[in-house]
């Protein structure tokens, strides 16, 4: 469907009252957290949405009433855990956003679901939009703001990614442009599912009055994080960018790499990563318009870093 009518359709149901839906996933490792979450998201005003929380290759604590679980067999990784809960949405229909959150994530504000479905009904051009993540004291963590130059995290506006923590995302981007990219699993699937949407023509938005509030953390926690990081960028890039920007964008991010001193195990399995990415599959390739290359360097954020 061309976007126009996309959009215009999607105006018509922002008439008529969004219907959210919220997508969590969980590991099983805290459960404490999960509940807390779940409370804050029952606690919002307005309308109930649908929530769907999936057991990644766990079994599910008990559920509030209205929560609909899904257990996998096996951890599908961020992107397929992702799926099955959009999967589940859509099963339950009327269902025009879809919000996830962080298992470990808390929504302080209650309003916080107003304000969403405020931000979509006014603008049928918004696709994408992403919280502000911050700690228990309130700061957020300069990767947590998805812009070059990150320094004031309360200045929102329009901007090229989003954060995988904290995000709504309208059903009819997804149904334009496609589900998440199961095969990254983890790493840069945000990144993968917004150069998609912006060459679509949606606008994603970074909304600090939308907080979900998270632990402070560092993603190098994660044992897989330095071979992931590398070879999903190398997907990223072989997959969306034009061919003249694919060396660029390694080229530049290879250079960050170095000059970010990483442990040398981390290093090597970069080295390993990257490797992998250039060699095996990584998806239909549909390169994004030069048009969509200068929207996003007018934004700050051209596709080489």
């Amino acid at each position: 469907m061309p976007l126009a009518e996309v959009q215009a359709s999607s105006a018509d149901v922002a008439d008529a009252g969004l219907g959210l839906g919220v997508a969590i996933l969980t590991m099983g490792d805290r459960p404490a957290e999960l509940s807390a979450l779940l409370e804050s998201v029952l606690a919002q005003h307005g309308d109930v949405p649908r929530i769907v929380v999936v057991g990644n290759g766990v079994p599910l604590p008990p559920l509030p009433s209205g929560v609909q679980g899904v257990e996998v067999e096996k951890n599908l990784g961020i992107s397929g855990g992702r799926n099955v809960a959009l999967t589940a949405l859509r099963e339950q229909g009327d269902v025009d956003v879809v919000m996830y959150l962080d298992d470990d994530g808390l929504l302080p504000e209650p309003a916080t679901f107003q304000r969403v479905r405020q931000a979509f009904a006014d603008d049928p051009e918004l696709g994408i939009v992403s919280f502000r993540i911050a700690d228990e004291s309130g700061a957020t963590q300069r990767r947590h703001v998805p812009r070059l130059g990150a320094r004031d995290p309360l200045r929102g506006g329009p901007v090229t990614t989003f954060l995988g923590g904290g995000n709504a995302i309208r059903m009819a981007v997804v149904e334009q442009t496609g589900d998440w990219p199961e095969a990254f699993f983890y790493a840069h699937e945000e990144t993968d599912v917004a150069w998609r949407a912006l060459d679509a023509g949606w606008r994603i938005d970074y909304r600090p009055d939308l907080l979900l509030q998270h632990p402070r953390t560092s993603p190098t926690r994660h044992a897989m994080y330095y071979r992931m990081i590398a070879r999903n960028r190398v997907w990223l890039a072989r997959r969306h960018l034009p061919a003249v920007l694919v060396p660029v964008y390694l080229g530049m991010w290879t250079l960050v790499t170095v000059l970010r001193r990483p442990p040398l195990a981390g290093l090597r399995a970069w080295a390993g990563g990257f490797t992998e990415g250039v060699r095996t599959p990584c998806g239909p390739r549909r390169p994004m318009s030069w048009r969509t290359v200068w929207r996003m360097t007018s934004l700050g954020r051209p596709p080489v870093i």
